[in-house]
């Protein structure tokens, strides 16, 4: 059977939170089968949320969570680094309301889990199985999940931006034969400065700066190493597509296609298939008939 997975060991990382910034520990600890993954905020009580589409509560900027009255913010990039590598069960302890934004991408989320060593747990890994189309729209954008044996993505953005048009602004990626390590997990939120200095004087995105986005001014990007894709802009976004499909509560077996989609359209998509039982199964598999092939430990030879 495919089997459910946890981290090895505790770690720990710190980083600057995107909205306060302020430094956040982030703790990462093994959890048991069937738990799931939990945000536990240690300056309030620690008090739990459960990673899933029910507890979504904040779509503008970021994909956030609310519980009890406490929130967790920015779970995003954390989630598709689980979610590439697999992980079911897991405790994130945070100090802060908000995920750490790193470096931008979810490589140092990669870096943590694949530090601690991945664990098979004994209970079957569930899986979410798109049996019929959904879709979901909002003028012009639109998202839409349907039947596929994998995991395969194709999204188009539109960016009315030199350096995102030159880039290209369609892709389409299947992880059965591409690498999400190798081909997404680097790639960077993007911003442009205008926005990022109208945020922060509301007092927001306090801790943007070029360490941890691809800053976009009229014409060109502040960022002087450049981009590290040809294509990092879709990239990205297809790396937030994969971490807001994971709060579905299992990896996700099916192919999401969406035009200028965000974090609201995402959360209406799962909102959408959640609701629809006949839409979706939750299956187990054995591994030999698994349409998910997860990385091996050996992570330096991917990205």
């Amino acid at each position: 059977m495919v089997k459910q997975r946890t981290i090895k060991k505790t770690v720990k990382a710190r980083g600057v939170g995107i909205h306060s910034g302020k430094l956040v520990n982030l703790t990462l600890i093994p959890a048991k089968a069937d738990h799931g993954v939990v945000f536990k905020r240690l300056d309030a009580g620690g008090k739990e949320v459960h990673a899933h589409s029910a507890f979504v509560n904040e779509v503008i900027l970021s994909t956030g969570l609310e519980s009890q009255g406490v929130k967790v913010s920015t779970v995003e990039h954390l989630m598709s680094a689980f979610s590439a590598l697999g992980i079911d069960n897991v405790i994130v302890e945070l100090d802060s309301f908000e995920v750490p934004i790193m470096d931008g991408s979810s490589a140092a989320f990669i870096f943590l889990i694949q530090s601690a060593g991945i664990e098979e747990q004994d209970a079957h890994k569930r899986f979410i199985v798109i049996k019929d189309s959904v879709r979901v729209e909002n003028g012009e954008s639109w998202a839409q999940v349907s039947p596929y044996n994998g995991f395969k993505v194709t999204l188009e953005i539109d960016f009315e931006h030199k350096k995102v048009k030159e880039s290209g602004q369609k892709l389409s990626i299947d992880f059965a034969k591409q690498s999400y390590l190798k081909e997404i997990s680097r790639a960077r939120t993007f911003g442009y400065l205008r926005d990022v200095e109208m945020l922060q004087k509301q007092n927001l995105a306090l801790g943007a700066s070029i360490d941890n986005a691809i800053a976009l001014t009229d014409d060109n990007i502040l960022n002087e190493d450049g981009l590290r894709f040809h294509n990092e802009f879709v990239k990205h976004k297809i790396l937030d597509i994969v971490g807001d499909l994971f709060l579905l509560g299992s990896n996700f077996i099916g192919y999401y296609e969406g035009y200028k989609t965000g974090h609201m359209l995402n959360d209406q998509l799962l909102s959408a298939i959640l609701s629809q039982p006949e839409a979706y199964s939750v299956d187990t598999f054995e591994e030999l008939d698994s349409p998910i092939k997860y990385y091996s430990e050996d992570w330096q030879n991917e990205l």
